[in-house]
């Protein structure tokens, strides 16, 4: 078998578990603290869009600005990210249960069941970023990351219906690290997603004094980093562990051709696999320097007192590439290669396109197209006194275009063409694996109070709703239906000049069954790809907290 072909099996179950996790964790921080002011109201600010950053929010509303603008955000954001894990009554795999995330034995003490179970906890340790242009991900002390000042600027020239206008923001930014040794890392130890906006030029116009239209290119670099060990509780595997504790035990020590013949190579290995074993860890990264997108805009204000305004954010298509490298567990390597070392043993390997012989590490490029939904949002103002707004708003996010993930590899596999028969869409160098993301809408809500001339206080409040199906819950997204609270405040500090203050938390709980969700904890014997914590029941809670700064003033 060529050479190239070495391991791709597991290295196709690892990168796919590795990238659902990664690219599902963009709902997580999708249209968080990209400008203050929308961050203390909700993000409720469609029919109020917020200085040059209407860029994002309702670029018609650029066509409100006049002169020379800049905006100045300065941001800070901390998040804790938090799992447990448990193991409910009568829990095995194959009759195993000493399974070492839960079992609070000794370990290696003679038995194969678990007679104190624990419940494990994991948490993350701080935030990771990937570094564009230098392609490597950098871990931050523990502690807020504090950015900025991310720019944005608008002109009109004198006399003009015309705006134009570009800003620097990330309309999603997401990353964490874990401790080497946390049970969480089956689910990523490092991992780090973001899409940064460069550039986006952008333009209104001023129809009349109640209509304004506007549009905006973004321009942006995409990129996903991970890092994550590799387990399988499975029954095949407990299944190759009964075989290598039983059956192979009264031959231990001895080797000769009948008994290879006889038994494949089974008992060849010194260390043989088994359902709680580290397989195999997986390092990978992909990014796109350009990927171009754009908004549209419309925003009506017949007075002061009420304004719609809709926006339509467009998907931005992604053709991320890069390179991935596997280590493979010494378990693994000596069951491939005791097995392949036997006539009987590598024959069997050969039909299943499995190789004779595996390294302790793999590498390899590796790309995919990934598609950021498309959304829509739309709002109106309300302002029943002087003093007193309310923002309402309705978001539409078309995370139904994740119904699949398709991982192109740079080399032809019999294990991919096998993986045909299992998993349409796939061919002999593409594997497809089904997502069936739904699309969402949610509600936002924002108030704002003029408690003097100069001063305005502001909240916020968003209900958002979870675009993962219920059966593929993940403690690497821990985030289905969550809530965003919010306040801020606005100080006039002179004609031209703006400060705004914000804060806000999203917060989210679940509890995952075992056996409820195949990206966590299905069980049975087509479960590898993904259920690390096969069995057990896990709950999950997520919180960000965010505060910023806004300057915004005339230059």
């Amino acid at each position: 078998m060529n050479n190239k072909n070495k391991g791709l099996g597991v290295r196709i179950l690892v990168l796919v578990a590795g990238l659902l996790a990664v690219s599902a964790h963009a709902q997580l921080a999708n249209n968080l603290a990209i400008d203050v002011k929308a961050m203390s109201m909700g993000h409720a600010v469609t029919a109020d869009p917020p200085g040059v950053m209407s860029i994002h929010f309702n670029p018609a509303g650029l066509a409100r600005l006049d002169g020379r603008r800049v905006d100045l955000q300065f941001v800070g954001a901390d998040f804790s990210l938090e799992s447990e894990f448990s193991a409910p009554p009568d829990y095995n795999v194959f009759g195993f249960s000493d399974d070492p995330v839960v079992c609070d034995d000794v370990p290696d003490d003679g038995v194969d069941f678990c007679r104190n179970f624990k419940t494990a906890t994991s948490s993350v340790e701080g935030i990771s970023l990937y570094i564009p242009f230098i392609n490597d991900t950098v871990d931050l002390p523990p502690g807020p990351l504090i950015a900025g000042p991310l720019p944005a600027f608008s002109i009109r020239p004198a006399g003009s219906k015309f705006t134009f206008g570009t800003a620097t923001y990330l309309p999603m930014a997401a990353g964490f690290y874990r401790d080497e040794d946390d049970v969480g890392n089956y689910m990523g130890e490092r991992v780090a997603l973001e899409r940064i906006t460069y550039l986006s030029p952008s333009v209104a116009y001023q129809v009349n004094d109640e209509l304004s239209i506007g549009a905006s290119i973004g321009m942006s670099y995409q990129a996903i980093a991970l890092e994550q060990d590799f387990r399988a509780p499975n029954e095949l595997l407990g299944f190759a562990r009964v075989i290598d504790e039983s059956i192979c035990a009264p031959f231990a020590g001895e080797s000769n051709i009948a008994l290879d013949l006889i038994l494949f190579g089974i008992c060849n290995p010194e260390e043989g696999l088994g359902p709680f074993k580290n397989l195999a860890s997986l390092e990978v990264s992909m990014d796109q320097r350009f990927s171009p997108s754009y908004n549209l805009g419309v925003l009506w204000e017949p007075n002061d007192r009420f304004a719609w305004g809709a926006v339509w954010r467009s998907e931005a298509k992604t053709h991320m590439k890069g390179d991935y490298k596997i280590s493979y567990s010494n378990a693994t390597q000596e069951t491939v290669n005791g097995i392949g070392s036997s006539a009987t043993g590598a024959l069997a390997l050969a039909v299943l396109g499995i190789p004779s012989r595996i390294g302790s590490e793999e590498v390899g490029a590796v790309s995919m197209d990934l598609t950021m939904p498309a959304t829509f949002q739309t709002g109106i103002k309300i302002k029943p006194t002087e003093r007193l707004q309310f923002n309402v708003d309705a978001v539409w996010a078309d995370y139904k275009e994740w119904d699949a993930f398709n991982i192109v590899f740079d080399r032809s596999s019999a294990v991919l063409s096998l993986a045909r028969l299992f998993s349409p869409g796939s061919t002999s160098t593409q594997l497809s694996y089904p997502l069936n993301f739904q699309s969402t809408w949610n509600l936002a809500f924002g108030a704002a109070y003029d408690l003097t001339g100069r001063i305005q206080l502001r909240a916020g409040y968003e209900p958002r709703a979870s675009a993962i199906p219920e059966d593929r819950r993940s403690p690497m997204v821990p985030i289905n239906e969550a809530r965003y609270y919010s306040l801020g405040m606005g100080y006039k500090w002179d004609k031209d000049t703006d400060i705004d203050l914000g804060i806000g938390m999203l917060h989210s709980k679940d509890e995952i069954p075992a056996d409820t969700s195949c990206a966590a904890n299905c069980t049975g014997i087509d479960n590898v790809v993904y259920n690390p914590y096969a069995g057990l029941d896990i709950k999950t809670e997520a919180r960000i907290m965010m505060v910023g700064l806004a300057f915004r003033t005339k230059f």
